[in-house]
């Protein structure tokens, strides 16, 4: 009788071991649904900062990824074919004579409050002047606006203070148009161009010698041409204050 009434004790003492290890389980199952819920509601900030986070840990010494080698991920994370494949400081690789002809048309810019109206950039090629298409034009036009001669005009003295050559861009949406005058986006972004180029040496006497028009169409987009807003975007004139190296100096 001593025997059965120990084993019955045992028997009983060691239902108390299993529903402990099932409550540790039911604890770690639902600590992993926790963080599964927080990982699927992160917001995009947060997740880039992490990839950041990650990317930094991954680095050597001079802070260049060993996953990419030092390439990151555009500024909306998609990697995408429209924007910029890596985050590369502005004044990396330009020329010197290009950095000192941005600060002076930041600063002419500044000056003339016009930063709303114009977006200034650089590269080895020299420096950008975007103006939207809603300042200069109407839509589907290439007649220059009235409100636009008066950006325009400014432009036109921050160009009699240079003597750089300069090129006209133009740039449309992916938006098709077929009119009689603008059987598609190649007429109507040289069209724009070439109207820029006119106002600026019939109307403000820049030297025809310096100027130039090339449209692009909707072929070189600076944003995908995917909602409204980014479209908007897309239609835009870039005045580029073109760097000549000195002859010389390649060598």
């Amino acid at each position: 009788m001593a025997r059965r009434r120990k084993r019955q004790n045992s028997e009983a003492s060691g239902g108390g071991t299993w529903m402990t290890t099932f409550s540790d389980l039911m604890s770690l199952l639902l600590t992993f649904f926790i963080l599964l819920f927080s990982m699927s509601s992160v917001s995009g900030e947060k997740f880039q900062a992490a990839s950041q986070s990650m990317q930094v840990a991954f680095s050597g010494a001079n802070g260049s990824s060993i996953l990419d080698g030092g390439a990151l991920v555009g500024g909306d994370g998609t990697g995408s074919a429209d924007s910029d494949d890596s985050i590369v400081p502005a004044d990396e690789g330009v020329p010197d004579e290009v950095n000192e002809m941005y600060e002076q048309t930041m600063d002419f810019i500044e000056d003339q409050e016009l930063d709303s109206e114009l977006a200034v950039s650089r590269n080895e090629k020299g420096v950008y002047l975007e103006i939207q298409e809603s300042i200069l034009f109407q839509s589907g036009e290439a007649e220059v606006t009235s409100s636009g001669t008066g950006t325009l005009d400014v432009v036109a003295d921050l160009l009699a203070s240079t003597n750089t050559s300069v090129v006209v861009e133009g740039h449309t949406d992916n938006v098709p148009i077929n009119t009689q005058q603008y059987p598609s986006n190649w007429e109507l972004s040289t069209n724009r161009a070439v109207s820029v180029v006119r106002y600026l040496t019939e109307e403000k006497g820049i030297d025809p010698a310096r100027l130039s028009a090339k449209g692009h169409g909707e072929h070189n987009p600076i944003v995908s041409n995917n909602s409204s807003e980014n479209r908007a975007k897309n239609r835009r004139v870039n005045i580029v204050l073109v760097y000549e190296e000195e002859k010389g100096t390649a060598e």
